[in-house]
């Protein structure tokens, strides 16, 4: 049921172009979105913690991408008219509903709160493994040598960011976020056999709005809003600025794996980790990574673009 056509379409150059470009930018928009996390979670402590700013974000995240759907569907031309038709293809949507935005954010953060943040980027930056080990015998997807190396680069690189792996221990909040990791690669091979059926935009307002309501039940049921009475202006200026951004970053991501290989674009995402640190230094003052450290990864994502562009002009 998940194999995808690998054939390219007419003027699949400029697609794949396209998909490289917004592989950078949905991976400038992750560096940027990590950092103001950060913020967002630190001003919702007291107003019902992870579970409770999570759900405002992604709601707020869902209620864009819904609109911008809308407006697209209301035009009856382009991307919007590629609509779910079929039983399967809305099963489909509820599931990465599921995987995709709404049970892994829950399990991510909730981890979180019990383990060490070196231990969860870690953890985070394996996704592109977990892809890469699906997209191979699911989606077919082509590995090189020069894959081989910029995934190497990536995760050693990470490695290194982190401090090593000494530190590094499976307890119950590493493996919630190690389940979290692995349900988001599930969710990048479900999308991209949705995605050569439906237009992105449709799969990613499913995605954030499916996930939003099982946000909403899990919070209703758990009492997770009880202490999200009294919230104020500060608040709510950090839920809607990451709900904006965790919509782009949804768009852009999606627009991606509609163009290129999943590895491809999760290998190009790892590199928002020195946008992070970049930000982080400059603007917190916190101290910089290791440099080793920030040019492999900056590199490992480079080597993909290089070998990306190279393909595009060789063909």
């Amino acid at each position: 049921m998940l194999q995808v056509d690998q054939r390219e379409p007419t003027g699949w150059r400029k697609r794949r172009t396209g998909g490289l470009r917004l592989a950078v930018l949905t991976m400038i928009i992750s560096g940027f979105a990590v950092f103001l996390n950060g913020y967002g979670v630190r001003a919702w402590g007291d107003f019902g913690g992870p579970a409770a700013y999570t759900t405002m974000k992604n709601v707020i995240a869902a209620s864009v991408l819904l609109a911008v759907y809308g407006a697209l569907a209301r035009r009856r031309t382009g991307p919007a008219e590629r609509r779910p038709a079929r039983a399967s293809q809305w099963i489909n949507l509820g599931l990465v509903g599921v995987i995709g935005g709404s049970v892994p954010f829950l399990l991510f953060f909730e981890g979180l709160a019990r383990a060490t943040s070196d231990n969860a980027a870690f953890i985070h930056k394996t996704l592109v493994i977990w892809v890469a080990l699906l997209a191979v015998p699911i989606l077919k997807e082509k590995v090189s040598g020069w894959h081989l190396g910029a995934l190497l680069l990536l995760v050693v690189g990470h490695t290194v960011l982190v401090g090593g792996l000494a530190g590094l221990t499976l307890g119950t909040g590493e493996l919630m976020m190690l389940s979290a990791t692995q349900l988001w690669a599930l969710e990048v091979i479900v999308v991209k056999h949705l995605l050569t059926e439906l237009a992105p935009a449709t799969v990613a307002a499913a995605r954030m709005g499916f996930g939003a309501v099982i946000l909403i039940g899990y919070g209703l049921i758990t009492g997770a809003f009880s202490a999200s009475m009294g919230i104020g202006l500060t608040q709510w200026a950090w839920v809607l600025v990451t709900g904006l951004v965790l919509s782009a970053y949804v768009t852009c991501w999606y627009g991606a794996l509609a163009r290129i290989q999943a590895i491809d674009v999760s290998a190009v995402i790892v590199g928002g980790a020195v946008i992070t640190a970049l930000l982080q230094n400059g603007l917190r003052g916190l101290p910089l990574p290791s440099p080793v450290g920030l040019a492999m990864v900056a590199f490992g994502a480079l080597i993909v673009l290089a070998h990306g562009m190279r393909s595009v002009k060789a063909s």
